[in-house]
């Protein structure tokens, strides 16, 4: 199953950071927050990756591209390029990582709709690249199957600048994206799984959004569930998150680090 990781977004609420690179490239101790982001469904067997780029993709693909050489200790000789000897030092031996220019300036839904091609099966999992958390991956994937519709979202303790959840048990009645005022019990997490029928309400065009637009429609037609997560989350939207973040990591209080 793949799990599609947005990492196309410009950051710019933390500018300080993504004046130089992609918001997932920002570092949690010294490993790319995207990096955290796989491990966590690594941990839970899910190593197809799938990650739709745009503003400096190419950081992202370098990261990756170097990945063995950076990660590995390797052995060469000088003046002889065909002797070189990789020594596996690293647990990330089974991640498979498709790469895909989506556009610098293309919203959310009009990038998961240009990766259709590389999703095969009928479900696939997304989550934003900036957000961390200890959920359940395979109990979020049970809850999922059990309900039967297109899509289901991890709802998280609310905080009032993320997208609102209004809700009837699991079943989402609205979804509304950063309103201005809330009072709501559960905010959008990410850490998305959807049926293929999500491409139906999605197109390639620059202006497609996710949130505004699809996930409201869907929710106004009951086809949208909350997967409640009570655990650990956090995102990396501003300066003061990022040294929040690090410093958890740094004190070994990360409770996202599940592996």
């Amino acid at each position: 199953m793949e799990v599609i990781i947005l990492c196309g977004g410009l950051g710019t609420r933390l500018r300080e950071e993504t004046e130089f690179r992609p918001k997932p490239m920002v570092n949690i101790g010294s490993r790319p927050i995207l990096w955290h982001i796989m491990k966590t469904y690594a941990h839970y067997g899910h190593t197809d990756f799938l990650l739709p780029l745009g503003y400096k993709g190419e950081m992202i693909r370098d990261y990756f591209v170097n990945y063995e050489w950076m990660n590995n200790d390797i052995t060469l000789e000088l003046g002889n390029r065909a002797n070189v000897c990789m020594h596996g030092c690293h647990e990330e031996t089974d991640w498979r990582i498709t790469m895909s220019n989506t556009g610098q300036h293309t919203l959310k839904g009009g990038r998961i709709k240009r990766v259709e091609k590389y999703v095969k099966g009928d479900t696939f999992m997304l989550t934003y690249g900036d957000g961390v958390a200890n959920i359940d991956i395979n109990a979020l994937l049970d809850f999922h199957h059990s309900h039967g519709k297109i899509v289901t979202v991890s709802g998280v303790n609310p905080a009032q600048r993320f997208g609102e959840l209004k809700t009837d048990g699991d079943r989402v009645l609205a979804f509304q994206e950063k309103p201005v005022h809330t009072t709501c019990e559960l905010i959008n997490g990410g850490y998305f799984v959807f049926d293929r029928k999500i491409f139906d309400y999605l197109t390639p065009d620059e202006d497609c959004d996710l949130e505004y637009g699809p996930l409201e429609k869907l929710a106004a037609k009951g086809e949208l569930m909350v997967y409640r997560h009570e655990g650990f989350w956090a995102c990396m939207d501003t300066l003061r998150d990022t040294e929040h973040l690090n410093r958890l990591w740094d004190q070994n209080k990360a409770e996202w680090k599940v592996w």
